[in-house]
């Protein structure tokens, strides 16, 4: 059996010459928030040259259309420019709500 790792989300992304390291984080059990919402906290880091996060950026990015292209999630319009930049939001598709910070391990 192979060791799996479950993620809530990237906190952080850094880059520091050809290493990119990537902050994983968790939702506490036992830490909330003043909304009572549990708050996000540093589990793992994972640590890679740039090329194999550039070849894992395409991967995600594969994934993500696959989950487009099945009705999964859907991309919304384009968020106001930011930084010059402009922002894509995934979201789920319709019919399933979910919070950006909350998992369903939490509910």
């Amino acid at each position: 059996m192979h060791a799996e790792l479950y993620t809530d989300g990237i906190e952080e992304i850094t880059v520091s010459g050809t290493i990119v390291r990537v902050d994983l984080v968790s939702l506490s059990p036992t830490e909330r928030d003043a909304n009572n919402v549990p708050k996000r906290v540093f589990s793992q880091r994972l640590i890679l040259s740039v090329e194999a996060f550039a070849n894992s950026v395409d991967v995600m990015q594969k994934a993500l259309q696959g989950l487009v292209d099945a009705g999964v999630v859907r991309r919304n319009q384009p968020a106001e420019p930011h930084n010059g930049a402009s922002i894509v939001r995934d979201a789920l598709a319709p019919n399933t709500p979910r919070s950006h910070n909350v998992s369903s391990n939490f509910r």
